[in-house]
């Protein structure tokens, strides 16, 4: 059997554990015996279009140890769509670059967007006869993809938000003054409210402390609700703690607030938070706190769940066997076998029947009332942010050093967009 190369690449949004499956992939493919070399695409697609592939022979054990447990893309990432419409131009190139250096996997690290890439890249191969195997590893902070339990990077992303709203719920508690006080976090979700959800498991159950509301797209933003609410909740106990999905929704569909909207209409949100803040205060005069964890939640390897690394790791190194038994068009799904005690494995799914789909909060998992989440949304999370990784540590701060890649010598014109 002819051994061939294998390339790995990631895109979209980072996540503290996505290098976990990336260094899965590596040693998996290596341990194979069946892959000549591994290379990574520097900045997801658009390095394999620019031919800016990275070597990982420099990547001995400890380095790959390094590498797993250091949050960020190690290999870069990008926001990069495949287009419908350049007569096939970007296609060509693609397959262009895969001849070039012999590539006979793409392991494609991604949400909902690169499933769908990983679909039509497969389907093309097919179409011209390419014996090119091509494979999702799912991730994303936002837990939305379809077709999977939950997403590796959602679970350390709610255990540092629930951590955040727990801290801040006790600082906010100990400074309540005479004319109460609120405190908003602002966290991530265009349209869906997992990340929102997960604070709850600040509260362990305890309806009295924070977050004593929680706003998601997935139910309306209702103004006279939430005041009433926030009015009851400081009256009661001098202060109240809001968690805001940056993608909250009025009741006519449209959002409460956005940032910036681009040439092509792309919109970038941020501000729900402080427009909930400022309506609390000009409403009912309390006094109030806003924070944006921003790039914080999705990026914090100081306070990993081992659950999620684990799940991490898993479909990086199942991708792996899938490109290699010539399961294209896949990618290794996490299945919840029971909830207590937690226990989960992975099996394929076709990216095409989930691509480009988004998996919102089941309405089991809202309140009614729409101003928070239920036991059973609690009950679902819990398990994703449990177990302890401790980082080495050098002057007091995580050691995640940084990274030298050895790139691999283009063999292609240079690759005009």
């Amino acid at each position: 059997m002819r051994h061939q190369n294998l390339l790995y690449a990631h895109s979209g949004g980072v996540t503290a554990v996505i290098n976990a499956s990336a260094a899965a992939v590596v040693a998996a493919a290596r341990a194979s015996g069946r892959v000549d070399r591994v290379f990574a695409a520097w900045r997801g697609i658009v390095g394999v279009l620019e031919e800016a592939l990275v070597d990982t022979a420099c990547l001995d054990e400890a380095a790959l140890a390094r590498l797993a447990r250091t949050p960020g893309g190690a290999f870069g990432s990008c926001r990069f769509d495949l287009p419908h419409d350049d007569g096939g131009k970007a296609m060509d190139r693609l397959f262009e670059v895969f001849d070039a250096h012999d590539i006979g996997w793409l392991l494609y690290n991604g949400g909902n967007g690169s499933m769908d890439a990983v679909a039509r890249i497969q389907a093309e191969a097919a179409r011209r006869g390419h014996a090119l195997v091509c494979v999702g590893v799912p991730k994303t902070v936002d837990n939305d993809i379809v077709g999977t339990d939950c997403c590796p990077g959602f679970g350390s992303a709610a255990r540092y938000l629930a951590t955040s709203m727990l801290e801040a719920g006790l600082d906010t508690a100990s400074m309540v003054g005479s004319k109460g006080s609120v405190f908003v976090m602002e966290v991530m979700g265009r349209n869906t409210g997992w990340l929102a959800a997960a604070t709850a498991l600040a509260a362990q159950g305890d309806p009295e402390r924070a977050p004593h509301i929680v706003l998601v797209p997935e139910a309306g933003f209702d103004e006279a609700a939430l005041l009433a609410r926030v009015r009851e909740i400081t009256e009661r106990l001098g202060y109240c703690a809001v968690t805001v999905a940056e993608g909250i929704r009025r009741p006519d569909g449209s959002l409460l607030m956005e940032k910036s909207r681009d040439a092509r209409g792309y919109v970038q949100l941020g501000g729900a938070g402080l427009a909930v803040a400022r309506l609390i205060n000009e409403r009912l005069g309390y006094k109030f706190h806003w924070a944006i964890p921003d790039y914080l939640q999705r990026s914090a390897g100081h306070w990993l769940s081992a659950t999620d690394r684990a799940q991490a790791e898993a479909v990086g190194r199942v991708a792996v066997e899938y490109a290699l038994a010539g399961k294209g068009g896949t990618m290794p799904a996490i299945r919840r076998l029971r909830d207590a005690p937690y226990r989960w494995d992975v099996a394929p799914v076709d990216t095409a029947a989930v691509a480009n789909l988004e998996r919102g909060l089941p309405d089991g998992f809202v309140r009614a009332d729409g101003l928070h989440v239920t036991a059973a949304a609690c009950d679902y999370m819990r398990p994703l942010i449990e177990g302890e990784i401790a980082p080495p540590v050098v002057a007091g701060l995580p050691d995640y050093g940084r990274w030298d890649w050895a790139t691999v010598a283009r063999r292609l014109p240079a690759w005009q967009a």
